[in-house]
């Protein structure tokens, strides 16, 4: 076995230790195709989700109060608001695009990668590390990040927050759209 079929073996074999604990199935099938070829394995991904979080610009232990891996109802959102607001934090609002990240053999299946991800609709796909083996990246541009409570009340009024879930709810299709064409576009 060659050091990048180590590698992969090593990586695929450890834990999960993403926030959700397991594979998030809107990626899973695409993550496996990529893992079932010879010269790819997938380092991390997440097909995009919607965020209640502390309004901090530090990473810290505690700083995702609220993660939707799906689209998330009105009910549910204002629901999950009003309880914790009452904890007297600021809050912001946050949708993060689907992402995804891919160990490549050599060079070559780099920009292989590059060519698929820009034909399926990624933009700006790019070779994130050249270490001991090329780390390509694919991120998704749809996002959205707003304060939504200043630690005591709601900063948006309900007709403002219907019409940005709606557009958050919306950006998550899209990228879980591109993620089937490029599974699709994976021989």
């Amino acid at each position: 076995m060659d050091s990048f079929q180590q590698r992969k073996k090593d990586i695929l074999s450890r834990k999960d230790k993403s926030s959700i604990g397991e594979w998030d199935k809107k990626i899973f099938k695409l993550c496996n195709k990529i893992n079932s070829l010879e010269n790819f394995y997938t380092t991390s991904s997440c097909s995009g989700r919607i965020i209640l979080m502390l309004d901090e610009n530090k990473k810290s232990f505690g700083l995702f109060l609220k993660n939707y891996h799906d689209k998330v109802s009105f009910g549910k959102l204002k629901k999950d608001l009003k309880e914790i607001i009452k904890k007297n934090k600021k809050i912001k609002f946050k949708l993060e695009p689907c992402i995804i990240h891919i160990a490549c053999k050599t060079l070559d299946d780099a920009k292989f990668i590059l060519d698929l991800a820009n034909n399926s609709g990624w933009k700006n796909p790019s070779i994130i590390s050249l270490g001991k083996n090329p780390i390509v990246e694919l991120n998704g541009t749809e996002r959205i990040e707003f304060p939504i409570s200043d630690g005591k009340n709601i900063l948006v009024d309900d007709k403002f927050l219907k019409i940005v879930l709606k557009k958050a709810n919306e950006k998550l299709e899209n990228g879980w759209k591109k993620i089937g064409i490029f599974e699709k576009s994976l021989k």
